[in-house]
């Protein structure tokens, strides 16, 4: 390739990583954080890192694959007609029991625990990208509309990518919700937003918080993180372990695991050691690819690392919603449900805004087939 076809290429390519991938860094710029988090042991000369460094791909790859996502996507990547969804109102959720769960889309879980709500990496925009006009655009709506849903008791953030974090979702809840806890750097971005400092708590991996009787840990996950050309890695990013630990006699508790976006590494297994046993993992697996496994599990990892959790059911989650990779949009589904038969895991992949109960999550079905 002559060496200014090679530039424009690579120019090309790159510009397509602002709209093709909500994971990958954008020209835009944005705001660094405003606090130094040099005491971290998750930090090295300014930035956060994996315990394992993550393999560099070169300019070469990053090129071909961004190519590759522009222009050589294969069918079926995007459903041919949008999911169906069950519609929530608000009416609907405060009536249901506690101990309740629905997905809302991609990373975004809705949680009752205690008579409160608790929500996931909401995402309620049209798009998981720095922009309204490009980038991934969602399958299907959510089944409730951002200004339906009922006072929440808090945000739970898991890194600062477009398709976890989404700035006009934040804003919207910045005075609906009562508390966002985030990992070191990304409540930075929320107060710079406009979100009230005394809202938000931030933390290193291990640390925590327990708020109305519920226990927030921060735990390991292996990936990255950045929402411009320049901020790579200055935030960090995080799993979180929940514990509505037993009030009263003959209640075993209830203790929940979301993964954020994570490869598989060694941290599933120490995080089982630590915690114990969990009823609900919410693992994700979509979004794939074995150039990026690093960062991102194939299903046969997310199954053992739900093994490696110690977990009773696994439910499934970052897929369904967004286009972010080359595989077929329902594949996730297929292949985790296999492989979870294999292994003798019991799976719960519900239906976008169907309820799950977490202390006994029922049967369900594969309603992407329909």
């Amino acid at each position: 390739m002559r060496p200014h076809r090679r530039r424009v290429v690579t120019a090309l390519s790159l510009l397509g990583a602002c709209i093709v991938s909500a994971c990958l860094l954008s020209f835009f710029r944005t705001s660094h954080p405003v606090a130094d988090y040099a005491t971290s042991p998750q930090t090295a000369e300014g930035r956060f890192r994996n315990p394992l460094p993550r393999p560099p791909m070169g300019v070469g790859k990053t090129a071909k694959l961004f190519w590759e996502m522009l222009f050589r996507k294969p069918a079926g990547t995007v459903p041919a007609s949008a999911p169906a969804v069950l519609p929530l109102t608000r009416t609907e959720l405060e009536a249901a029991p506690d101990r309740s769960a629905w997905r809302l889309g991609h990373s975004t879980v809705l949680l009752k625990l205690r008579g409160g709500f608790w929500i996931t990496d909401p995402v309620f925009a049209e798009r998981a990208s720095p922009v309204g006009w490009a980038g991934p655009k969602r399958f299907h709506a959510p089944p409730i509309a951002l200004e339906a849903l009922p006072p929440l008791r808090g945000v739970l953030l898991s890194h600062d990518h477009y398709d976890h974090l989404d700035r006009e979702t934040v804003r919207a809840l910045a005075e609906r919700a009562g508390v966002f806890l985030t990992p070191l750097g990304v409540g930075d971005r929320l107060v710079a937003w406009g979100v009230p400092a005394a809202k938000v708590r931030q933390f290193d991996w291990w640390q925590g918080t327990t708020i109305g009787g519920l226990r927030f840990t921060a735990t390991p996950a292996q990936h990255f993180s950045g929402r411009g050309l320049f901020d790579s890695d200055r935030t960090l990013w995080a799993s979180w372990v929940i514990e509505d630990r037993a009030t009263v006699d003959g209640d075993p508790g209830l203790r929940l695991f979301f993964s954020g976006d994570t490869g598989y590494f060694d941290g599933f297994a120490e995080i089982g050691r630590r915690f114990g046993s969990f009823d609900v993992a919410m693992v994700e697996t979509g979004a794939y690819d074995r150039r990026w496994a690093f960062v991102h599990m194939q299903p046969e990892q997310t199954v053992q690392a739900h093994l490696d959790l110690g977990a009773r059911v696994l439910l499934p989650v970052h897929n369904g919603t967004f286009d972010l990779a080359m595989h077929v949009w329902d594949e996730p589904f297929e292949r985790v449900g296999a492989l979870a038969a294999e292994r003798g895991v019991a799976l719960a992949t519900p239906r976008m805004g169907e309820r799950v109960d977490l202390a006994a999550p029922q049967a369900t079905t594969a309603w992407w087939r329909e």
